[in-house]
Formats: C-alpha cells, sequence, structure tokens
C-alpha cells in the first residue's frame, strides 16, 4: 500500500510502492477510484486515473490489486453497453440511477444471471487451448462458444449440461495432476493479443452495402481500414451504416471521446434497427463500448484495447467480427495529454513519440485467422477506424501514423460534403490494397468485375483532368467524346457513388446489385460512343430515355432491379434512336 504524493489532473504519482507492477490496476483514494500503473521508478509509481480526480489530496492511500488490467470474456458480452473501462453502464443504471459516481464498481458480466451450458465434449476426452467444449445461446443470433483457455491443456474429468452463472463451474479440466475448474467467463489482459494458429492472407469481400467501399474501394474480412475526415463530412454516419449493414456475426461499436448525443443517438437508432439478413434486432449482434468526450479522457486508450480484445475472443470461436472505432484522433489526444503531465519529450504536434507504435498495437490485432483448438475454424477481426483531423488537415501526425499501417483508405471530403454528396468518399484520394485479393470472391459474382471497376476508376481520373480545362474554356469548346466522358463520369458519380443512407431502398446496396449498376452504366457508355460515332449529339444522349432510366435504377427495389436492368440492356441492345421519347 503507498500514498499519494502528487496530482497532476488524471497522472497520480504514488509514493511507496515498492513491489508493483507496470499496468498493474490500483485503487486510489478513500473512494477507491480505477487507476493503472504505468510507469515504476524506485518507490513511485505514476499512475492514470480512469475517473475525475477532483478533491483527491496528497497523502490518500494507494492500494494495489495485484492484477494487471483484465477483459472480462463470457456470455452476457453482446447487446451490453459500456464505459471505457468495461464497467456495464447498464447495470450501473439500475443500481445507482441515470447519473455516474466515482468509485462505483461493477462487473462486466451479470453474475446472477444463468444461461443454459450444452456440451460438446464428454468426460475422458482430452482438450488444449482453444478447443469447443460446449455452447451457450447468447442471443437469437449468437451462439457463444465456450473454449479452454488458451495455454490451458488436459482430460476432462466431469462436465454436465445445465443452467449456470458465469463463475459456476461447467467442467473440471486435469492437468498436471491438479483439478482446474473450467467456467462460462475466461478473463484476459486487455493490452495483450490472443494467440491463433495461423494467420491468412485477406481475400474474402467484407460486405458493407456501400457501393463505392464494396466495388471500387473493398475492404476484407480481417483488414484494416480507416476514415479520415474533417467535421461535417459523415464519419459517425459512415461507420453506423457499416455497423449496420456489414455482413459479419458481430460487430463492436466503440466511441472513443466522441459526443455523448452523438453516441446516445447510436445506441438510440440501433434499439430500433433490424438485421436484412434475420430479421431479428440488431442489437443481438452489437457490442457497445460508450466512452464518450464527458468521460475521463483516459480511459479513452484502454477502451480502444478492451474492444479489439473483445472482438479477437469472437474471433476465436469462428466468428467474422468487425470493430469499429470513432474516433483514434480523440485516443491520441488523451495519449498527448498523459505524455504531457508527465513531462515526456513531445513529439510532432506534441503528441507523444510512441503515437505510432500505440497505433500499431490496435491496428495489427485485426486479421483472418485459423483459431486455435478443435474443432478446425477460421475467423476474422477488422478494424475500422475514424480520424478527426483539425480542420481536414490529413497532414497532421494522427493521420499520417495511421495511413502508414492502413490498407485501405476511405478518405472523406469536405468539399463532397458542401455539394451533398455523400457518402463523401473521394474517388481520388480513396484506396484499397485489397482490390487484387477478392478478385476470386467478386469473379464469382461477375468475371467482369474487374474490366468494369478498372474502366470506372480511369473514367473518374480522366474527368479530374478535363476538369482544369472546363473551368478555362467551359464545358461547350470541348470536343463530343470529352463530352460524353464527362457525362458518363457523372453518371457514376451520381447514379452510383451518391448513396442516402437514409434511403428505404439505396441504404443497402447487395454485391449483385451493385454491380448491375456499375455494369450498366459503363455498358451505357460504349453505347454512347456508337451513337456519338453516327453522328448524335452528346446534349440529345443526355436527354435520352435509357439515361433517364439509369438515373432512377437507385430507387428501383432489390427484387426488382435484375429485371429493371435487363429491360434497360434490351433497350440498348434494341439501339431504337426517337428525339421525343429518347433513346
Amino acid at each position: 500500500m503507498g500514498k499519494i504524493w502528487r496530482i497532476s489532473g488524471p497522472v497520480i504519482i504514488a509514493e511507496d510502492m515498492r513491489g508493483s507492477q507496470v499496468y498493474e490496476v490500483v485503487e486510489i483514494g478513500d473512494e477507491r477510484l480505477n487507476g493503472e500503473i504505468i510507469g515504476l521508478e524506485e518507490d513511485k509509481a505514476v499512475i492514470q486515473a480512469y475517473e475525475d480526480t477532483v478533491g483527491l489530496t496528497v497523502g490518500e492511500k494507494v492500494t494495489g490489486t495485484g492484477e494487471i488490467l483484465m477483459v472480462e470474456l463470457g456470455p452476457g458480452l453482446v447487446g451490453n453497453i459500456y464505459d471505457g473501462v468495461q464497467r456495464s453502464l447498464v447495470t450501473m443504471k439500475a443500481d445507482i440511477g441515470d447519473f455516474l459516481f466515482r468509485g462505483v464498481r461493477t462487473h462486466a458480466l451479470d453474475r446472477d444471471r444463468k444461461w443454459r451450458f450444452t456440451p460438446a465434449v464428454k468426460a475422458g476426452a482430452k482438450v488444449e487451448g482453444g478447443d469447443i467444449i460446449g455452447t451457450v445461446q447468447e442471443t437469437g443470433l449468437i451462439e457463444h462458444r465456450i473454449m479452454v483457455p488458451p495455454y490451458m491443456s488436459g482430460v476432462i474429468d466431469s462436465i454436465a449440461e445445465g443452467d449456470y452463472t458465469v463463475e459456476e463451474t461447467v467442467a473440471v479440466l486435469k492437468s498436471d495432476g491438479k483439478d482446474r475448474p473450467l467456467t462460462l467467463m475466461q478473463r484476459w489482459p486487455a493490452r495483450k493479443p490472443r494467440p491463433y494458429r495461423r494467420r491468412f492472407d485477406p481475400e474474402d469481400l467484407l460486405v458493407t452495402g456501400t457501393r463505392i467501399i464494396d466495388y471500387l474501394f473493398p475492404l476484407a474480412l480481417g483488414g484494416k481500414a480507416a476514415i479520415p475526415g474533417g467535421f461535417g463530412t459523415g464519419k459517425t454516419v459512415n461507420l453506423q451504416q457499416m455497423a449496420r449493414w456489414s455482413q459479419t456475426q458481430l460487430n463492436i461499436y466503440v466511441g472513443c471521446g466522441e459526443r455523448g448525443n452523438e453516441m446516445a443517438d447510436v445506441l438510440h437508432s440501433f434499439k430500433e434497427l433490424k438485421d436484412p439478413g434475420s430479421g431479428r434486432y440488431l442489437q443481438e449482434k452489437e457490442i457497445f463500448i460508450a466512452n464518450t468526450s464527458n468521460m475521463p479522457v483516459v480511459a479513452r486508450e484502454i477502451s480502444i484495447f478492451i474492444g479489439i480484445t473483445m472482438a479477437e475472443y469472437y474471433r476465436d470461436m469462428g466468428y467474422d467480427i468487425l470493430l469499429v472505432a470513432d474516433s483514434t484522433s480523440r485516443w491520441a489526444e488523451a495519449m498527448r495529454e498523459i505524455g504531457a503531465r508527465l513531462e515526456e519529450t513531445p513529439g510532432e504536434e506534441g503528441f507523444p513519440t510512441y503515437l505510432g507504435s500505440r497505433l500499431s498495437a490496435f491496428y495489427e490485432r485485426s486479421g483472418k485467422v485459423s483459431c486455435l483448438g478443435s474443432p478446425e475454424r477460421v475467423g476474422s477481426a477488422t478494424v475500422i477506424g475514424a480520424v478527426s483531423p483539425p480542420g481536414a488537415d490529413f497532414s497532421e501526425p494522427v493521420t499520417q501514423n495511421t495511413l502508414r499501417i492502413i490498407d485501405a483508405l476511405y478518405s472523406l471530403d469536405v468539399a463532397l460534403a458542401n455539394r451533398r454528396h455523400f457518402p463523401t468518399i473521394n474517388w481520388l484520394q480513396s484506396y484499397s490494397q485489397y482490390a487484387d485479393s477478392v478478385d476470386k470472391w467478386w469473379n464469382k459474382i461477375s468475371p467482369d468485375y474487374t474490366d468494369v471497376r478498372n474502366k470506372a476508376l480511369i473514367t473518374l481520373q480522366k474527368e479530374a483532368e478535363l476538369e482544369e480545362i472546363v473551368r478555362l474554356v467551359g464545358p461547350e469548346a470541348l470536343p463530343e467524346d470529352d463530352k460524353l466522358l464527362l457525362l458518363i463520369a457523372r453518371m457514376i458519380r451520381e447514379d452510383f457513388l451518391m448513396q442516402s443512407a437514409y434511403h428505404p431502398v439505396d441504404t443497402y446496396s447487395e454485391p449483385k446489385r451493385t454491380h448491375l449498376m456499375l455494369s450498366t452504366i459503363m455498358r451505357f457508355y460504349d453505347f454512347a460512343k456508337g451513337l456519338s460515332g453516327s453522328g448524335m449529339m452528346v446534349s440529345e444522349i443526355a436527354s435520352s430515355r435509357i439515361k433517364q432510366r439509369i438515373s432512377r435504377m437507385k430507387d428501383v427495389p432489390h427484387d426488382e432491379i435484375e429485371q429493371y436492368i435487363d429491360s434497360i440492356g434490351k433497350d440498348m441492345a434494341g439501339g431504337a434512336v426517337s428525339l421525343e421519347g429518347g433513346i
């Protein structure tokens, strides 16, 4: 036991702390505030407090728990809402009301609720770390697979079906002559990656339902991506859309330092939304970590690692997981504040010199892996982090360090937001290194995916090159070929890339629909070239009936889209020209 020697905001220095360890959890002051040791020097410990330190005084006791910060993993995580240090906000509201107080303790998992456990092995079975010994139906969408903790092995001495709390023994493991009880719950260090057997190269598309992402800049299952953008560019809406529509078994949403009203809106909306595949409420496949801007700043850092630890845990069950972090900039700002309080040598713009390594420690825990244990299974954890550069300046340190780590970038553009073009993903600044690896996936839907995608990107690039000329001489001075290219580029932007998150049909675009839409536009390009070569003016092509029908594709219901596009294709194959009714 030590005592407070110095207080500097959320940073506390305690003396008489010999025998402590770095990252050990401590209780601070008479109110037993939650904290974590981040540095040791002789008998002094540097502690970051995860709660407000106002009112603490020098000399108050500091008690070490002897444990590092652990994440509780087990049935009951899904559908729950946690703060930055994995305290259940649902439980705390039931216990103390709508307002939080310092020093409140609560378990992440309900200790009283019983779960129906169904064994998957029998007594006498030899097991090792990662083996599935039984299942629990956690929600209507998630079967929770109870695994032997990593690094444990032995023989199952006893196991029984029944109703258990997360702390009750469901099986006994004989290991090294000792009986080791197995429960429904595991505990794992937040900062330590969970082990796996083998890592794979991501090659399967993570379907998000957003056309520009899925088709032009695809994200693979197990990939890592970032969404940087200035204020008003729609970062939160984009991330919510991904969390809502992504074809994954479980999504984890970490609100890291974002405004409380935004987080409240997310929580409220997800209560009402339903999973498009099953029709059940999305809450049954979501975990929320709500560490808002009015909560203690240092809890932002650990909230990210708690989220990724949960993602790895469900990945180890063989599920595909999506983790959304909004935003890593607020996390970095928390590290900057701590660094300043510790009087560390600052790096660029005051951020700590270890900013890049800390970001890597988070993003690199993504991946598609072969899980430990049997039966054999493959799981993935995909990570998407929002970045909020001040003044939309992408040259600032957080964005630049993130770009060195990620493999897909979705650059949000203030200019597009001002033009009401949503999503505001800039097609000239964004990229994906997964485009080649997901080719095989897309080719199962259509063998001409690569060709259509490349033609669309080239068209958009040429449009950008022509914009300078258009500004100087106007569009009327361009030759007809260039006018036609500008028309097709505008069709790609307005009829394909623009997508309303609030439209009842267009909010989600399944892969086949996405391909049909863009391939129809590119087919129309080839068709229009023939008409232009025959002497038809581009202005006439722009006002044609076929072009107008293509513009209405976004509004066509999903079950009618194939028939609708097929009829457009027949019109183009017919090649009928009419100035009255158009083409």
